[in-house]
């Protein structure tokens, strides 16, 4: 057969937008009595989140999380180790094809420009999971698009917990939400060749280190990930969130590629075009890189936000969104000669069914 799109497999999800959308946006400071700001997504599908991340992309405000597990207006902040806050005039509604936002300036400051970007799992908050031997209080999944999203009480003692994707996830983050303040602990199968043996810090640049406490040097399974006795994952009766991805080919991507130190820099294959990218260095301190489709629109200005900082949007050039995966344009981050990790989600994928994508 010729290779070309035609004679390649059917991608699992054809239309990315239906599970994962970017979108810009600008505020206009209005209170939620008086209707607030509705977001509306721009992609193909109609999609009702269930998790969204908003960053002012203007300012130094910092990020903020809400997830459908937790309810609207509860807020936590991926770049800080602050406890879930109720922010009245934060999130407060998801959307049937979107969401809105009150008048707190990080989300919703008049004239400036905000980026977010939003998954689907199951439009619903879900239920228990019992798969662990801590049940989840909800577990919310979507299996087709490779995400669950989940709460529960920690026991102070190695447990584990169910995620309910039916696969093995290859990213975990867990964050604690109540008592007292804790980081935003990640799992990446591809941190290490004994990736259950080490964490990354979401909120912190630091690299990979090593602390059984957090995964119990255990790796994931398709029903369970494991925990251990680390007070920001697993403290007796302290409440926390977990949002687990699985790899599904077309969709999504987490993996890891070697920097090479050169202008003309390392090349990425993700098997499609990029909507969101996430990238950080393993081997040293480093920020958490994020792009995406949205932001300017064309390359080479794909510039980044930091995960970990509320610092304003980069106006270096760093990386190309080709039609398949991403080039690095820059001898420095995200490309110095370490090992680094990336999660991905398509804006369009390849494949049998699909129209061909193009680089921006």
């Amino acid at each position: 057969l010729a290779l070309c799109t035609a004679n390649l497999p059917a991608p699992a999800v054809e239309d990315p937008s239906a599970f994962f959308q970017p979108q810009i946006y600008t505020g206009n400071g209005t209170a939620i009595a008086s209707g607030g700001l509705a977001v509306t997504y721009d992609g193909n599908s109609d999609m009702t989140p269930d998790l969204v991340w908003i960053k002012n992309r203007e300012t130094g405000d910092l990020h903020s999380i809400w997830d459908i597990t937790r309810g609207v207006t509860q807020e936590l902040h991926p770049d800080n180790n602050f406890v879930e806050t109720t922010v009245a005039q934060g999130l407060t509604s998801f959307n049937s094809d979107g969401f809105t936002v009150g008048s707190d300036a990080a989300n919703n400051t008049v004239n400036d420009s905000h980026a977010s970007w939003s998954w689907n799992t199951q439009g619903g908050s879900g239920s228990s999971n019992t798969d662990g031997s801590i049940n989840t209080t909800t577990t919310s999944v979507g299996q087709t698009q490779g995400m669950s999203i989940s709460t529960y009480t920690g026991t102070g003692s190695a447990a584990t917990i169910g995620h309910g994707l039916g696969v093995v996830p290859k990213c975990i983050m867990v964050k604690e939400r109540t008592n007292d303040v804790g980081n935003w602990f990640v799992y990446h199968e591809e941190v290490a060749s004994d990736p259950q043996t080490d964490y990354l810090l979401l909120s912190l640049t630091n690299a990979k280190q090593d602390d059984a406490t957090v995964w119990n040097d255990t790796a994931p399974t398709s029903s369970v990930f494991s925990i251990g006795t680390h007070d920001d994952v697993n403290g007796s009766s302290d409440t926390y969130v977990a949002y687990c991805w699985a790899e599904i080919p077309g969709f999504s991507k987490f993996g890891s590629y070697e920097g090479n130190g050169l202008a003309n820099g390392s090349y990425v294959h993700l098997g499609f075009r990029a909507a969101f990218i996430i990238c950080k260095s393993v081997d040293s301190t480093s920020s958490w890189l994020m792009y995406d489709s949205e932001r300017v629109g064309y390359n080479p200005d794909n510039n980044a936000l930091v995960a970990e900082a509320g610092t304003v949007e980069a106006t270096t050039d760093q990386i190309d969104i080709l039609s398949n995966g991403f080039k690095c344009r820059i001898a420095t981050d995200p490309n110095v000669s370490e090992t680094y990790v990336y999660l991905a989600w398509a804006e369009h994928p390849s494949g049998s069914g699909v129209s061909q994508a193009r680089a921006r």
